[in-house]
């Protein structure tokens, strides 16, 4: 019975009710996000940008975007060169701190198959060698 009074048309707006509401909250929360992470915004002036999208919505959106999404972008695109550094330098921490363990259980190995008469003195120099370069 709800099938027959649900038509085809019924279900297209339905669906893009949905992704504009969807859009909608998606953007509210970033011009949110934006105002409260500007460094270049004082207090007073987030109060106001935020009373304004408040009150009205529609309208504080877009003179919002209008007035600041250049530096909206700016934003995003320092905190994403940011984010890559902090990845690069923890990458560069963590593989220096590998190669180094890495080192020392390699010449420790090389020691004992030494040790065990697995390898000669001048094959655990060339390994070592390997392992360390000069």
């Amino acid at each position: 019975m709800l099938a027959s009074e649900f038509g085809t048309g019924q279900v297209f707006w339905s669906l893009l009710y949905f992704y504009l509401f969807f859009i909608w909250i998606w953007l509210l929360i970033k011009i949110f996000a934006d105002i409260f992470r500007s460094p270049d915004l004082g207090g007073w002036s987030k109060a106001l940008w935020s009373l304004f999208v408040i009150v009205l919505p529609f309208l504080g959106v877009f003179v919002y975007l209008i007035a600041r999404g250049r530096k909206m972008q700016e934003h995003e695109l320092d905190e994403a060169h940011a984010r890559e550094e902090a990845f690069r330098g923890y990458v560069r921490n963590e593989v220096n701190a590998a190669s180094a363990t890495s080192d020392t259980d390699q010449l420790s190995k090389l020691a004992s198959l030494r040790a065990d008469g697995v390898i000669d003195e001048a094959e655990f120099q060339r390994m070592k060698a390997k392992v360390i370069p000069a």
